[in-house]
């Protein structure tokens, strides 16, 4: 039971790290903009996140709940998964890369899962699903971005451009907010699978026609544990999402955040464990494309994207080197060299978040009254 009640605690941490390394996909564009302080932009987001759980079906939960097949799972392996994940995640976000919680998860699983049974202890359905998935959540969002923002430069080509923006101004917590219920409605579910599979695994829960339960206590932890991290803010990331790949204004932060939004919750709708960083990054992308006066630095956008295929292989290795170590026929030597790895990530952590930047570091300039066109 405690090994149970330690690995739900361990679940709940990697959530916390997905709210915090991805905060910037509901605030980027609201921060950069000028749209919202940032303290009150997380709270914002934060909210929109908890209440998420309220308003999505858990079918992302199922996929990935079930990326490593029943018989294969155990507290090991779930162990040595959240490992990998939880080190990716501090790694990317130390280096300020917008790269994917949700990959890093399923990264984990699949390595831990190699480990144990090879590829039969995999799930084909359920990985393929999320590989289709890496391509298409960015090129979605770049799509959508980028016709909507083409759309409202065609809508408001006459308009009155400081009356305009002030208004967008209005519309971006709109689209803040369901970025935001899209991010807790789909990344919030991975832990939300891998604990309910941890209880059918031990069990403590049945699974329904193949199907995992998700009791209400795990969805209303997993909403807490993503909306806390994103409360805390991870303002590096949040500078490379909002500031770096392109400028944004209020009519092209929206057009971005509306994009991306409606890749997300067609995606959830599909039961596809997407990387809200990959469609957010793609939705930015693509609005500064199309976007008169601005540009896009490429190089940035190179590094992202290099980013997100180093991140399943990665997970995957940290995760299977783990769960070799936790299995060693010695367990006295297996639990020791198990704790130091932890204890070696904490320091880690603590070392990085005692340097990394603030709220304040990420606020944009006070921009003088708009003159130039949409």
């Amino acid at each position: 039971m405690l090994v149970l009640v330690g690995l739900i605690g361990l679940a709940l941490l990697f959530d916390y790290t997905n709210g915090f390394h991805d905060s910037a996909n509901s605030i980027a564009t609201v921060v950069a903009t000028g749209v919202l302080r940032p303290r009150w932009a997380v709270a914002w987001a934060a909210g929109f996140n908890f209440i998420a759980f309220l308003l999505v079906a858990t079918a992302v939960a199922d996929t990935v709940g079930q990326t490593v097949k029943p018989e294969f799972f155990s507290p090991t392996l779930v162990f040595a998964a959240l490992f990998g994940a939880i080190s990716w995640n501090y790694v990317s976000w130390h280096l300020g890369l917008p790269t994917s919680s949700s990959h890093s998860l399923v990264g984990g699983l699949v390595g831990a899962g190699l480990a144990v049974g090879g590829f039969a202890a995999l799930k084909g359905a359920s990985v393929i699903k999320t590989a289709v998935f890496i391509l298409v959540s960015p090129v979605a969002g770049m799509l959508l971005g980028g016709l909507i923002m083409l759309g409202l430069r065609a809508l408001l080509a006459r308009a009155d451009v400081e009356k305009s923006e002030r208004g967008f101004r209005w519309a971006q917590l709109v689209s803040s907010a369901a970025v935001s219920v899209g991010h807790g409605g789909n990344d919030a579910q991975k832990t939300m699978g891998v604990i309910a599979a941890l209880l059918v695994s031990t069990g403590h829960l049945q699974a329904q026609d193949g199907h995992l339960p998700i009791p209400l206590w795990v969805g209303l932890a997993a909403a807490s544990a993503i909306a806390l991290g994103t409360l805390s803010g991870g303002w590096r990331i949040v500078k490379t999402m909002g500031n770096d790949i392109t400028p944004l204004r209020p009519v092209s932060g929206f057009a971005a955040e509306t994009g991306a939004a409606i890749a997300l919750f067609g995606s959830t709708a599909l039961g596809a464990p997407v990387s809200t960083t990959h469609t957010v990054a793609g939705a930015i992308t693509g609005v500064g494309t199309v976007n008169k006066g601005a540009s896009v630095d490429w190089s940035i956008f190179r590094r992202v994207a290099l980013a997100w295929l180093v991140t399943i292989p990665f997970a995957a290795v940290v995760s299977a080197g783990t769960y070799a170590l936790a299995t060693l026929p010695n367990h006295a030597v297996a639990a020791t060299l198990c704790s130091l790895l932890v204890a070696a990530l904490a320091v880690f952590v603590v070392i990085a978040l005692r340097r990394a930047p603030g709220a304040g570091d990420v606020e944009p300039e006070r921009r003088p009254a708009v003159a130039e066109s949409l």
